[in-house]
């Protein structure tokens, strides 16, 4: 990768006043595969919905992630769930994988100005996360998949509304993602943008449309140390 290696500056970050993260595999580390138990979930849920067999059912979940950008906006297209119970019963997961991390807590306090999540996922999930992780104080509020009208990233809609919802200047702000195509609206607002990636990236095993080759020009920073990043910008 052509950017992991280049130690962000403060400079490159001095103008923003305000800090978007991501959730998922983004304020945690990828290799914690918190997500793996939200993915069986919604496996499980598409199954029963729609009486399939695991795999079927779990190809079918994939399509429309891949199609519409969630699993959940597939099923409201195609199926006209209720998109309040399938995030519950989505998210009715073990966080006892995560773990404090205090040292990602401070660097998340010492960043000037306000601090986001903002994730397709859901409040609750955002805030039980946050929890566990020990740095849910450190942020100001948490833009979710209902607040997006479960209109997920990469719509265009969605980061309008949480810019004007949330009165963000997006040529001062930041946003921080592991999925590389999350990342092509923000920097065409003129956010600085951060890809976060798996820890011995060749050695782990991600879906193909997680994999990035380092050369987009969407992407200003890429690291596999939140932590240690955002105390380079801060130290």
């Amino acid at each position: 990768m052509t950017k992991i290696d280049r130690t962000p500056d403060k400079t490159d970050f001095e103008h923003v006043t305000d800090w978007v993260f991501d959730l998922d595999n983004t304020l945690y580390p990828h290799h914690v595969n918190l997500f793996a138990q939200i993915d069986k979930n919604m496996t499980a849920y598409v199954a029963a919905l729609l009486k399939m067999e695991r795999e079927e059912a779990r190809k079918l979940q994939k399509q429309y992630y891949l199609d519409h950008g969630t699993t959940l906006q597939g099923l409201m297209i195609h199926h006209g769930i209720d998109p309040n119970d399938f995030l519950e019963k989505a998210h009715a997961i073990d966080y006892t994988a995560l773990t404090p991390q205090p040292e990602l807590g401070e660097a998340i306090k010492a960043l000037p100005g306000r601090k986001f999540i903002f994730t397709n996922g859901s409040v609750k999930h955002a805030e039980m996360t946050a929890e566990a992780l020990g740095i849910l104080e450190h942020f100001d509020d948490i833009f979710d998949i209902v607040a997006a009208d479960y209109v997920p990233k990469p719509a265009q809609a969605t980061y309008d509304k949480f810019a004007a919802l949330k009165r963000v200047e997006t040529t001062k702000a930041a946003m921080f993602e592991d999925l590389p195509r999350n990342l092509t609206v923000p920097k065409a607002l003129g956010m600085q943008t951060v890809l976060l990636v798996p820890r011995n990236l060749e050695e782990t095993v991600v879906e193909w449309w997680e994999k990035t080759s380092g050369d987009e020009d969407h992407i200003d920073f890429v690291t596999d140390d939140l932590a240690a990043f955002l105390g380079k910008i801060t130290g």
